[in-house]
């Protein structure tokens, strides 16, 4: 046991190191404010940077019939036949398409999303949705369709978005996506698509 000397020697250096704590990162913020600044240009621009820095595809739309033209046209160039998703939505856009009924063996997933966050190109995704926790995860390829009025720019601001929107029935699963599924557990090189899509799309339309 220590010593009554030691015990005080102790005190005396935790003492010490309180009296210098460790700078705060973000001095000027309360812990309920954003500490980024948004910057200058249209959060969409944000976003589309952000979003194909981390590999991911963009795409804007100025309507919902623009959004057609060019998913079909993606389909065709990419040869997917294998379309799978389960939003009442997509099968209102996808005039005259059934979705493909084999998640595993789809060609390419479409969801919407919960929000999508400028300032780090992520994708919101909760288990609330008619898609649920798996149709953005176990295609080779997911298609997220996001509408502008869901642009925010920051994490903080979806984290309070959800929470008002849902109040005390919180979805069970909230999922950040940001760019295709990687890791670099393996040797330290880095590979996509093996917790997830190879390859994520976002289509952006004005609305």
């Amino acid at each position: 046991m220590a010593t009554s000397a030691a015990k005080e020697n102790i005190l005396k250096r935790i003492r010490q190191a309180l009296s210098k704590p460790v700078p705060v990162p973000f001095p000027g913020s309360d812990g309920n404010s954003n500490v980024f600044t948004a910057p200058a240009d249209d959060d969409a621009i944000v976003f589309a940077e952000a979003f194909t820095q981390l590999q991911g595809k963009f795409a804007f739309c100025i309507d919902e019939k623009d959004l057609r033209m060019q998913l079909e046209q993606l389909f065709t160039e990419r040869k997917w036949t294998k379309i799978y998703f389960t939003e009442d939505f997509i099968s209102t856009i996808l005039t005259g398409r059934k979705s493909y009924d084999n998640l595993p063996g789809c060609d390419v997933s479409i969801t919407g999303c919960e929000y999508i966050v400028a300032r780090t190109g992520t994708i919101v995704l909760s288990s609330a949705q008619q898609s649920g926790r798996t149709t953005s995860v176990y295609a080779p390829v997911h298609i997220c369709i996001a509408y502008s009025r869901q642009m925010l720019y920051d994490l903080q601001e979806a984290l309070s978005f959800l929470k008002e929107k849902y109040k005390n029935n919180i979805p069970s699963q909230i999922a950040f996506a940001t760019g295709p599924s990687r890791t670099a557990d393996i040797e330290k090189t880095l590979v996509t698509g093996v917790h997830g899509p190879k390859e994520v799309f976002c289509f952006l339309v004005e609305a």
